[in-house]
């Protein structure tokens, strides 16, 4: 090898190592500010599905009326002797102590499994439950969707919602975080009188004059599978098998 090639090598390996290590120190130093900015995205999508994010709105400020609490949902009860400011949702879905797999027949929203303990957000008005915030995902046509549904008090009512990801296409099923379309949700009611799980993406448009309007949604255009995935999506989780029996509680006034 020529020196001249040699003295390029070495060139070359040194710029590799300076450059390693000034990524491995940008990850080390920003990693706090992408912690915290996570965490505020995070507040800022809760809030977002109860309608409590306004322009020039304090994220953190605002989110002291949110309460957090880890719930069993196999009783409906809150969790207990677990923490939920320490407790990670994405470690506990991962988590074989806490997560069961879905039988096919009963799996409506594609998602294989799902851990029976669930963080829930209790919005609280002068210290009074007002609103109640769920997490809620499932598969749609490219991708799973992920977002926040809000209810009112009575645990019927939708006070507003929002997804947060998916991968659905541009323009078709990517619609589901279109504001316009998301407009509609408030007011809705996600159960029967017999609190069934109610809620219907139809193909068209809901005429407010039509049977049961106040459970049926406008369809996506040209997204057939992406609305039959999101209706498949709230109807799995408002079942008995995800947080029926946690509204239930909350109805009867045993959560407050």
């Amino acid at each position: 090898m020529s020196d001249t090639a040699g003295k390029t090598l070495t060139v070359a390996a040194v710029l590799c190592g300076v450059c390693s290590v000034l990524v491995a120190g940008a990850v080390v130093v920003l990693k706090p500010k992408q912690i915290i900015n996570a965490d505020l995205d995070f507040k800022k999508n809760v809030l977002m599905s109860a309608g409590l994010l306004k322009p020039g709105t304090d994220i953190n400020e605002a989110f002291q009326q949110v309460e957090p609490v880890v719930i069993n949902l196999e009783t409906g009860a809150i969790a207990e002797g677990i923490d939920p400011k320490i407790f990670d949702q994405s470690k506990a879905d991962k988590n074989p102590d806490y997560v069961e797999s879905i039988p096919k027949n009963e799996d409506l929203a594609g998602i294989k499994r799902r851990a029976k303990l669930q963080k829930v957000y209790l919005v609280k008005k002068d210290g009074v439950l007002d609103q109640i915030v769920l997490h809620v995902y499932g598969k749609g046509l490219w991708s799973t969707m992920k977002g926040f549904l809000s209810l009112d008090k009575d645990a019927i009512t939708v006070r507003g919602f929002n997804f947060y990801s998916h991968a659905e296409t541009p323009g078709l099923g990517g619609e589901v975080d279109n504001p316009k379309w998301i407009a509609q949700w408030p007011g809705k009611k996600v159960y029967t009188e017999e609190l069934t799980p109610a809620i219907d993406v139809i193909k068209g448009n809901v005429d407010p004059g039509m049977v049961n309007a106040e459970n049926k949604i406008d369809g996506l255009s040209g997204a057939t599978l992406t609305s039959v995935g999101v209706e498949n999506t709230f109807r799995y989780w408002l079942s008995e098998d995800g947080y029926a029996k946690f509204l239930t509680n909350v109805r009867n006034g045993v959560i407050q």
